[in-house]
């Protein structure tokens, strides 16, 4: 059994390598350098909207069974609300069309078969082209091996791995659309309903996981930022916080769970990925009307996803760099456009706040996968977590926590 073992970061990755600590009797000490946890994935009170928001609209599936584990485990999956089935409306603002997306829950796909389900102008055969994705070459791009013209990569391929891998689909991995494909998709409708946090992701993911690390004695200090480590032998000896060094006694270990450029400044030699891409949310402040779902897909359009809460409407936007220098007012009015005409809307534009992740995810390209490193490095006290380690899927929810469950089970293991 480990001693005592520090957790650097806050973000869920580590939060999740804490939370499986701490629920084996293992001491934990998690260590945030900024004075809020939750790192991408938290909620904040926005000022000028006089409410509290998320900092990004991030969408949980059915099938991220690690996302549901960590909820049981700190007593929150209650926070998670979800429609019964994997309907998914869609509304396409070139053409005016609407349609319904029906999955069935079972494996075996007969939705297909049906017309009213499937997405309009696509054949049951063309489905079949989705399978080509699951095996893919080395190397290989979703563009070398799908077609990109025809209505169900337009307005169901595209979409769906765009939101996966914040990256454009036609230059993105082909082994992580595989992965997400073959956990959703392929593993039918009961594991894609989506997920969404009615009442804020810090709620949901963060302020249950504080309680419960700090319930089995754990720490946790906001505004401790790692300056540096030692290193001794195979080990890490002690760390730097600024003030006395904070030595690590045998049995003792560390959890390194921040953004890539971080983790490259503390650790030599390791290698992370270096491209990024943004994401960009809008929240307005409106009751919406009724009825209207939680969650819309949106083809042809700025806007990609509509998120519906009890007192605002919110938007999300992936690969979204080419938005970061539009002016804050210009892309306000653009997205709330989208959103009336969507939501049926009349009114003016609400109070709004346009919130711009310039580095959301690393840059889900081939080549990523070489950049990502695994869990265990050779210093045995010390493991690394995040969401753009060697995680096998893309920078999710689902993925971070996962990089957190397996550097507390290397942990436990090696130490």
């Amino acid at each position: 059994m480990a001693g005592l073992v520090h957790i650097i970061g806050a973000g869920l990755a580590g939060l999740s390598a804490a939370v499986k600590l701490a629920s084996q009797g293992v001491r934990v000490s998690v260590h945030e350098a900024t004075n809020q946890a939750g790192g991408r994935c938290r909620s904040y009170y926005d000022p000028t909207l006089g409410m509290t928001i998320d900092n990004g609209n991030h969408l949980v599936l059915s099938g991220n069974h690690a996302t549901l584990a960590f909820l049981d485990k700190i007593g929150a999956r209650d926070q998670l609300s979800s429609p019964p089935n994997a309907d998914i409306p869609f509304v396409d603002l070139a053409t005016g069309e609407r349609w319904t997306l029906r999955a069935n829950d079972g494996p075996v796909p007969w939705w297909i078969l049906d017309p009213k389900r499937r997405v309009p102008g696509t054949r049951a055969r063309d489905y079949l082209s989705i399978l080509r994705l699951l095996r893919p070459p080395e190397g290989a791009a979703v563009g070398d091996l799908f077609d990109r013209s025809g209505p169900l990569y337009e307005r169901l391929v595209q979409p769906f791995l765009l939101a996966a891998l914040n990256t454009e689909p036609r230059e993105g991995s082909a082994k992580l659309a595989a992965a997400v494909i073959r956990e959703t998709l392929v593993a039918g409708g009961r594991n894609y309903r989506p997920l969404i946090a009615r009442d804020g992701l810090s709620r949901a993911f963060v302020e249950p996981a504080l309680r419960f690390i700090q319930a089995k004695d754990g720490t946790v200090h906001f505004g401790s930022r790692l300056r540096g480590l030692t290193f001794e032998a195979l080990r890490v000896a002690a760390l730097d916080f600024g003030d006395a060094p904070v030595a690590l006694e045998n049995g003792d270990a560390l959890v390194l769970a921040v953004p890539p450029v971080v983790a490259s400044a503390l650790v030599e030699d390791l290698k992370v990925p270096t491209e990024f891409r943004a994401i960009v949310n809008g929240h307005f402040r409106i009751k919406p009307p009724e009825p209207i779902v939680p969650i819309t897909g949106v083809i042809n359009g700025t806007v990609e996803w509509l998120f519906s809460f009890p007192d605002r409407l919110s938007v999300t936007i992936s690969n979204a760099d080419r938005l970061l220098e539009t002016p804050r007012e210009e892309l306000a009015a653009r997205m709330w456009h989208e959103v009336a005409a969507i939501a049926g809307i009349a009114e003016a534009l609400p109070p709004w706040q346009i919130v711009r992740e310039r580095r959301a995810t690393f840059a889900a390209l081939p080549d990523a996968e070489a950049l990502r490193p695994e869990t265990a490095t050779h210093w045995r006290n010390l493991a690394i977590a995040g969401d753009w380690t060697a995680t096998g899927l893309p920078a999710t929810i689902e993925g971070a926590i996962r990089s957190g469950n397996r550097a507390a089970e290397l942990i436990t293991n090696k130490v």
